[in-house]
């Protein structure tokens, strides 16, 4: 993978960031930060400036992320209580209001936790189909997408610009960081699936 990364983008440049960034929103396996890191690496030795490789990665980011936005209108919250009133709800222990919830949740919240959320390893990308499912209003998506994108994006260009030809061993570091926030996301979530089903464990014995 990271050989056919760098490949890109030595041969394409800026349409080759774009390119790879705009796949890593919607295919997160691919590492952005290998991509950023060796773009900022290039800046160095090549006719790229980094002004222009900030901006086609940011150009990149966005348009995955609108891309998945849609996807997630179209899997609208409608739609996933059908789904959820369903035999997919009983096994999952799941209720309609849960989705509503849910969705109160991201009105209230949603333009913080999109924001963040483009710092955080595979969650970058997929906060934005929550996103479209919520109906969050367009322009207030692309202005939280742009900006945090564009924060995460300048730092490792950045980084990748300072370090040179040693970009690879801000690249192990940033591979850490992505398998601790990963493992975190994972005992979050086992937490929540432990607590939701023992609540509802306990009403049944109370009710």
């Amino acid at each position: 993978m990271e050989e056919f990364v760098i490949s890109i983008m030595n041969q394409f440049g800026y349409f080759g960031i774009f390119f790879l960034i705009f796949i890593e929103n919607i295919f997160p396996p691919i590492p952005s930060e290998v991509v950023l890191l060796f773009g900022g690496f290039m800046t160095t030795y090549s006719k790229l400036g980094l002004p222009l490789m900030i901006l086609f990665s940011t150009l990149g980011s966005t348009v995955g992320a609108i891309v998945l936005y849609y996807i997630g209108k179209i899997l609208n919250k409608e739609r996933l209580k059908r789904i959820v009133s369903g035999k997919v709800g009983k096994i999952l222990r799941l209720k309609t209001s849960d989705i509503d919830k849910a969705d109160h949740w991201f009105d209230t919240k949603g333009n913080k936790t999109v924001f963040f959320c483009r710092f955080i390893p595979v969650v970058r990308s997929l906060i934005s189909i929550p996103a479209g499912m919520s109906e969050m209003e367009m322009p207030k998506f692309l202005l939280y997408t742009v900006v945090g994108s564009a924060i995460w994006n300048t730092v490792l260009l950045f980084a990748g610009n300072k370090v040179g030809e040693n970009w690879k061993s801000i690249e192990n570091i940033m591979s850490q960081y992505s398998h601790i926030i990963l493992i975190i996301l994972v005992i979050i979530f086992v937490g929540f699936v432990i607590y939701h089903f023992s609540k509802k464990k306990s009403k049944k014995k109370n009710g």
